[in-house]
């Protein structure tokens, strides 16, 4: 083996090399971050929608809008539970808030955490904790499947435990559900010991946010006023009539749907989206 060490130190040498250089975000410095098993990353600026270009969730926005705002300003706030229909713009809505605070010169920063990343929470808190600006943490899509240890591990990050956030971050988590467990584990509480105790444990978690926002699916004459506002923000000729079509095409009636019908206008259009 001894005749192969030379080769074999060239070519991990040659690896080293190629290897990028280890990069150390700093949370200090940018507005928009993802963080996950790798560790904090700066992100590029998203897409985002104006806050005007809202329909049919006007009391939401402006719920979210004004505790972010007083969280940008160091005061009392909340963190938030967005919870209901899917594309009915939770997740965008978040991200829109933060780039109207960051436009209007606020410094707060966005940390966008995956799903599967809740156990590696306390690092990131640890992280931010000596960072002298505002942070909100974004988690989108939660649910915490059956498991106990990830509802008590929540609800202690939340709220109560020492492994709490620190006072100068807020979350703001997304869900399909209203108390961030599926239908299969309401199911389960049924064959539970104490099953009201499950239900406690379930509720509790919710109760951690002060602020709850529901969003609900919307009704046909919301769905064509969110096609409206986006046809009028991006100069296209609105045809209700093919707005409707393309709904029911696809089964439902959404912010989502009413976006991919106004990038199917742009497109047969030739206009480009900005």
């Amino acid at each position: 083996m001894d005749e192969f060490a030379p080769h074999l130190a060239r070519i991990a040498d040659a690896l080293e090399r190629l290897s990028p250089p280890p990069t150390s975000t700093d949370p200090a410095i940018g507005h928009w971050f993802a963080f996950g098993a790798a560790g904090l990353d700066a992100v590029p600026v998203p897409r985002t929608t104006p806050l005007a270009l809202y329909a049919g969730v006007d009391a939401q926005r402006d719920a979210l809008a004004e505790n972010a705002r007083r969280h940008a300003l160091g005061l009392p706030a909340h963190d938030v539970l967005l919870w209901g229909a899917r594309g009915m713009g939770k997740s965008s809505l978040v991200r829109s808030v933060h780039a109207d605070l960051v436009a209007a010169g606020h410094d707060v920063a966005l940390v966008q955490v995956a799903q599967g990343d809740l156990a590696a929470l306390p690092g990131l808190f640890r992280r931010l904790a000596p960072v002298s600006r505002r942070f909100m943490v974004f988690l989108d899509d939660v649910s915490l499947g059956a498991d106990a240890a990830q509802v008590h591990a929540l609800r202690s990050l939340l709220d109560g435990g020492i492994l709490a956030r620190p006072d100068h971050v807020r979350l703001a988590i997304t869900s399909n559900r209203r108390q961030l467990v599926p239908r299969a584990m309401a199911a389960e509480d049924q064959d539970a010991i104490n099953p009201r105790d499950a239900a406690d444990d379930q509720l509790a978690l919710a109760d951690r946010f002060g602020l709850r926002l529901g969003f609900h699916a919307c009704d046909q004459d919301q769905y064509l006023a969110i096609c409206g506002n986006y046809a009028r923000a991006h100069g296209l000729a609105f045809d209700p009539a093919a707005a409707l079509a393309w709904a029911v095409a696809r089964g439902a009636r959404s912010g989502r749907v009413a976006w991919q019908f106004t990038v199917e206008t742009a497109g047969a259009a030739g206009v480009t989206l900005g």
